[in-house]
């Protein structure tokens, strides 16, 4: 059994209560010396102390666990990407600092994007384009998305109490959308009618949801499905929000927004008989869709949120992007980096899912710390339904860790113990490690190049030895 050094937790945990050493050492019956020893790592955390510290503070056990700091090194790697190319901070350094002190950790991050946001606003400065302003290092939706991540994409809960309420309003695959038309006007009074200018539309002061006709029967119920989250869980979303973000805010609205929709797939797909059926199948998507009449992006949504202590399912990340590589939606229950500095891997499965749409493609990839996944992909697509409109293409992806790939139908076939049979993807052409990639579109960050006339290589950008 492998020992627990988590001192910097541990401290910290302290230190947010206000307690000395000796208070806590009495709380835990150990002595102040044998707690320093733990603070700082010359003890691990023993069992007996574990116990006594969640009973004391009503902490899962899991918050001393080891935890997955591949996405916070990436983050820092990405910030600190000049110094790590100049050797002047390893990536040994950013790892031990993302386990041991993922607060100084995340604080640094914030002073990166600060620093990147000033000297922005500098260069306009110094170029003279009055009124023009510079790019925000973090967008409202942004925001949303690491609100979603910190809490590993799922609400606790909000996921109780929206199977409480399938459960007594009688959801059941084919019956969903009668289940919820009888709670709507029941107990709110609202009543549904036909629209043909947007996909819905709720009127407070008539209590009444218009829903598109153009709408597919799963999308009609998930809206359904949020309006009444709105309705019955109003000020618990309320503050939920209000946990990360100053009430009224644009973030502070989008997040309530965010999490009635997480209330909404909750609701339709309770968590307890989507997580059996899950395991039922092997977590084969299309055969989910089928079974609770829902859509292809809805049913990989829910998977990624299947985090329930004690219940869990395979930890997904989940990913919507388009054929240009604007990604619109991605979660993340497992530490796979999406890169905020633009643009994905184009030997990722996602976009060759555009190629054949309607077709699952299954793809095992390593990222450049050596992590392996297995990812699904499949492309889909919705209109407005009339002649000459355009319509929306998306690809869906889903991913998880190989370690958990034999749960997967998809990895039937697959030989997931060879290395050399993964496909090499990085987090983006700017800051991939991968210097001898021939797929790369920009030069790498920090890194300086092979520049000769007389010469080409297969690598577009061939990196310089350093001397």
């Amino acid at each position: 059994m492998s020992k627990t050094y988590a001192g910097a937790r541990l401290r910290r945990l302290r230190e947010e209560r206000r307690l000395s050493q000796a208070e806590l050492a009495r709380r835990l019956e150990i002595s102040p010396s044998y707690l320093n020893q733990m603070e700082h790592d010359s003890r691990p955390l023993t069992v007996p102390v574990l116990l006594r510290l969640t009973e004391a503070f009503g902490l899962d056990a899991s918050f001393f666990s080891e935890r997955d700091t591949s996405r916070l090194v990436a983050d820092l790697r990405e910030t600190l990407a000049n110094e790590v190319a100049t050797a002047q901070v390893s990536p040994s350094d950013l790892a031990e600092l993302a386990s041991r002190m993922p607060a100084v950790a995340a604080a640094l991050l914030e002073l990166g994007r600060r620093n990147h946001a000033l000297t922005q606003r500098l260069a306009v400065a110094a170029e003279g384009r009055d009124g023009e302003e510079p790019a925000l290092p973090r967008s409202p939706h942004e925001e949303i998305r690491e609100f979603f991540y910190r809490r590993q994409n799922y609400l606790h809960d909000a996921d109780l109490a929206a199977e409480d309420l399938a459960r007594d309003i009688g959801i059941r695959p084919g019956e969903i959308r009668r289940a919820l038309s009888a709670r709507l006007i029941a107990r709110h009074g609202v009543r549904i009618t036909p629209d043909s200018a947007q996909l819905h539309h709720y009127d407070p002061a008539a209590r009444v949801l218009h829903l598109s006709s153009r709408l597919r029967p799963g999308q009609q119920a998930f809206r359904m499905a949020t309006q009444l989250a709105l309705l019955e869980f109003g000020d618990e979303l309320s503050a939920l929000a209000a946990e990360d973000f100053t009430e009224g805010s644009d973030t502070w609205s989008l997040a309530r927004i965010g999490v009635a929709n997480y209330v909404a797939a909750a609701l339709i797909l309770p968590y307890r008989a989507f997580h059996a059926a899950a395991e039922e199948v092997r977590y084969d998507i299309e055969r989910l869709t089928d079974r609770f009449g829902l859509g292809y992006e809805t049913v990989c949504h829910r998977l990624s949120t299947l985090q329930r202590p004690r219940l869990r399912g395979v930890p997904f990340s989940f990913v919507r992007v388009d054929r240009a590589g604007n990604m619109s939606k991605r979660q993340s229950a497992t530490g796979f980096h999406f890169s905020r500095a633009g643009g994905t891997c184009p030997l990722w499965n996602v976009y060759e899912a555009f190629a054949a749409p309607g077709r699952i493609h299954v793809q095992i990839a390593v990222m450049p710390d050596g992590q392996r996944y297995l990812w699904t992909a499949r492309a889909v697509t919705s209109h407005r339904g009339g002649w000459g409109e355009p319509g929306k293409t998306f690809s869906i992806g889903l991913g998880c860790e190989i370690r958990h790939a034999a749960r997967l139908v998809y990895a039937d076939g697959l030989d997931l113990d060879n290395t050399a049979a993964a496909t090499p993807i990085g987090m983006g052409c700017r800051i991939c490690e991968r210097l001898d990639c021939p797929q790369r579109a920009v030069p790498p960050l920090g890194q300086p190049l092979t520049i000769d006339e007389n010469r080409s290589t297969f690598v577009p950008y061939p990196v310089a030895d350093r001397p």
